[in-house]
Formats: structure tokens, C-alpha cells, sequence
């Protein structure tokens, strides 16, 4: 591999999908005061050969690590914006050296929104500079 990152869909995949986690975000007091439950997917480009040569954690994403990370920016400072939250948590994964680009998805399936629907969210994706 040369020293300059792959394109996501050259990259291998880690996912974490479905976190939950209790946050304060939102634009209205209402969800600002009680709080609601978000989701959180991640997929995560990385380059896996190196931890499948050597069977070393060391050289891949710590997925677990990774996940406490990403509750903390959940249920941490509010912001009123998902887009907001979601580019938080992008940088929680490109923290990771061992990260090249990180697709985030939030899932805000309690939003104030006056008709029965499934769920609403917001995707990104990031890579590094």
C-alpha cells in the first residue's frame, strides 16, 4: 500500500450499527429537557491486512473502544442539530489512525414531527484530509 489513503469502496469495513445511546439534541426545550434515544450506525474504511497478518488487535479499529467513544459524544454536550452530532462523531472515528474514512449515520427515530413515521436520519461521510 502506498501511503496515501483508499477510496471507501477499495477499503476493507468495520460497521458498528444499531448503538444506542441517551442524548439532550435537538432544537426544541421539550427534547433539549427530557432527552431521547438515538442510534448510531458507523462504517468504518480501513485497511485490515496488516491485522489479519499478524492477528493483532493493534492493527485494526478497537470496536468496543470505539463505541464507548462514540456513546460519550451521544450523551454529552447537546447541539441542536443531528448534521451536528453526526460530524462529532466522525471525528471520533478519524481520531483512529487506523481509520481512512468514516461513514456515520444518526438515527433519530423520537423526532418532533407530527405524523406517524419510522425514523429520521442524517449520513455523512468523511475521510481524512
Amino acid at each position: 500500500m502506498t501511503g496515501e489513503p483508499q477510496r471507501l469502496d477499495r477499503l476493507d469495513r468495520i460497521a458498528v450499527r444499531g448503538l444506542r445511546a441517551r442524548g439532550h439534541h435537538g432544537v426544541f426545550e421539550e427534547e433539549r429537557r427530557k432527552g431521547q434515544e438515538f442510534l448510531v450506525d458507523v462504517v468504518l474504511g480501513v485497511d485490515t491486512r496488516e491485522a489479519a497478518r499478524t492477528d493483532d488487535l493493534a492493527h485494526t479499529v478497537h470496536y468496543g473502544v470505539l463505541s464507548e467513544r462514540l456513546v460519550e459524544v451521544v450523551e454529552g454536550e447537546p447541539v441542536d442539530l443531528i448534521e451536528t452530532l453526526a460530524g462529532r462523531l466522525a471525528e471520533v472515528c478519524l481520531a483512529d489512525p487506523a481509520v481512512h474514512e468514516a461513514e456515520v449515520t444518526v438515527h433519530k427515530p423520537e423526532a418532533p414531527i407530527p405524523y406517524e413515521f419510522a425514523d429520521v436520519t442524517v449520513t455523512i461521510l468523511r475521510r481524512r484530509q
